[in-house]
């Protein structure tokens, strides 16, 4: 079909219904015949077609719903331009200045047809802007910005963006848009309804645009890509904020701190920090969370859920950073490095507490004696000592211990194995320790020095041995 885009007026595009299609009209579609009437009325507007507003885009600016339209129309209301009525139906239509052909043109008609794809249309000229979607044309420039659009009514929405304008607003909250499909979405907060269902999961949402992007999840679709570095993502939104990594972009900072963020509910999530504010409870256990996610991850203790497992050695863990902690033990990457000695460690956690060796930091300290120590570790192991504890027990002997180093190194000696060897002189020992002794042998150095005669000893227990000539016992 041969369809020309000739120049219209506001009576070539206004649809009039019969009584009966006026009847069958539901909310939703009484929100899509006034938004089309609306829109159309703004793409003449733009193209310089209508030098009046018609009464039909006043009264449906005013009106509230279907109903609205099978009432007489108010004398206060009348703008001095002529009605229309359907004397087959006797509906009074407020209209434009021009009589209504009495062709009850049906929404549900769409008698023109895409040659490319086959997407019907119900009126031509929105066939021909279709047909510039296939073409690539975009004849219609915004003058601020360069921008090119396809059709004049989303180049109208856009300049409403550097003018500001939001001219269609909630009754009930007075917020505005800039386009009426955006208040009609809106509503639906109001009124509960979520009209946006997904076939597939029963999810709903307000904006059809929601849904689609949501459809892409169980499509597994996911058609827009990074061209830095090839990563994907299933609505364009995501991308963006992820191009943000990229350029080191962080646009949402914190008043308080200074902190920076990506998106703006990372920033509302931190904000919760200062604030200590913890919306998110276990029902288990009653902890609170600032954010879901931690909520999320803590649930698995209770559940001894362990998604994320290791493809080496299997061990399993109930957070993804666990587990990349973990990789670092078989690659002997340790990425987390002290500043002040160099020292390097696998895991954040590990450098914390060494960093605590250089500020002499012991923030956990033993309630029954006094003793601090730099880590929780080194508290619990020193617990032991009070309530006799000794959870490590040899299997060969039944000899307990306290800590797990201990039962290794007592282990060897049911084993004979002797891993430290000296480098000088090739000799072997079970333990690290001794081996540490017996390097000072080689190297000269007597440490320990009595304060009574000034005699040097390799070890302390010679020391000691040597201090009983002294005191004679």
């Amino acid at each position: 079909m041969d369809i020309q885009c000739e120049t219209l007026s506001f009576g070539d595009v206004a649809i009039d219904f019969s009584a009966e299609e006026w009847e069958s009209l539901g909310p939703a579609q009484w929100s899509l015949y006034r938004d089309v009437m609306l829109e159309n009325f703004s793409n003449l507007v733009f193209l310089g077609l209508a030098s009046s507003k018609p009464y039909l885009v006043t009264f449906l600016e005013e009106s509230q719903g279907p109903s609205d339209m099978k009432r007489p129309v108010a004398a206060d209301m009348h703008t001095g331009k002529n009605h229309s009525t359907d004397k087959e139906c006797d509906i009074t239509l407020p209209w434009n200045s021009q009589p209504i052909n009495n062709q009850n043109i049906n929404l549900r008609k769409k008698p023109y047809k895409c040659e490319e794809c086959g997407k019907s249309f119900g009126i031509p000229s929105l066939l021909c802007e279709h047909k510039r979607v296939h073409t690539g044309e975009k004849p219609f420039k915004c003058e601020v910005c360069g921008k090119a659009f396809h059709a004049p009514s989303l180049l109208s929405k856009h300049k409403r963006i550097h003018t500001g304008v939001k001219p269609y607003k909630c009754k009930v909250c007075g917020k505005a848009f800039n386009c009426p499909s955006l208040l009609s979405a809106h509503k639906s907060i109001h009124t509960g309804e979520k009209p946006n269902k997904c076939e597939v999961c029963g999810k709903a949402f307000y904006f059809p645009s929601r849904l689609t992007e949501h459809k892409k999840i169980h499509a597994e679709e996911k058609p827009y890509k990074c061209d830095i570095c090839g990563k994907v993502f299933n609505r364009p939104s995501s991308l963006s904020v992820h191009k943000r990594i990229h350029r080191g972009e962080k646009p949402y900072k914190c008043e308080v701190c200074g902190k920076a963020f990506y998106i703006p509910s990372q920033l509302s999530i931190h904000k919760r920090i200062h604030t200590g504010e913890k919306p998110h409870k276990c029902e288990v256990c009653g902890t609170a969370f600032n954010c879901t996610s931690g909520l999320s991850v803590h649930k698995r203790i209770h559940t001894g859920e362990k998604p994320y497992k290791c493809e080496v050695c299997g061990k399993a863990f109930n957070r993804l950073s666990g587990l990349s902690i973990h990789k670092n033990i078989h690659t002997g990457e340790k990425p987390y490095k002290c500043e002040v000695c160099d020292k390097a460690f696998n895991g954040p956690s590990g450098l914390s507490v060494h960093k605590r060796i250089h500020t002499g930091e012991k923030p956990y300290k033993c309630k029954v004696c006094g003793k601090a120590f730099n880590s929780l570790s080194g508290l619990s192991k020193h617990m032991m000592i009070h309530t006799g504890e000794k959870p490590y027990k040899c299997e060969e002997c039944d000899k307990a211990f306290r800590i797990p180093s201990l039962l290794s190194e007592h282990k060897r000696i049911h084993t004979g194995e002797k891993p430290y060897k000296c480098e000088i002189c090739g000799r072997v020992f079970r333990i690290s320790r001794i081996l540490s002794a017996h390097l000072i042998i080689h190297s000269g150095k007597k440490t320990y020095k009595c304060e009574e005669c000034g005699k040097a000893f390799y070890k302390k227990s010679q020391l000691n041995h040597h201090k009983l000539t002294h005191t004679g016992e």
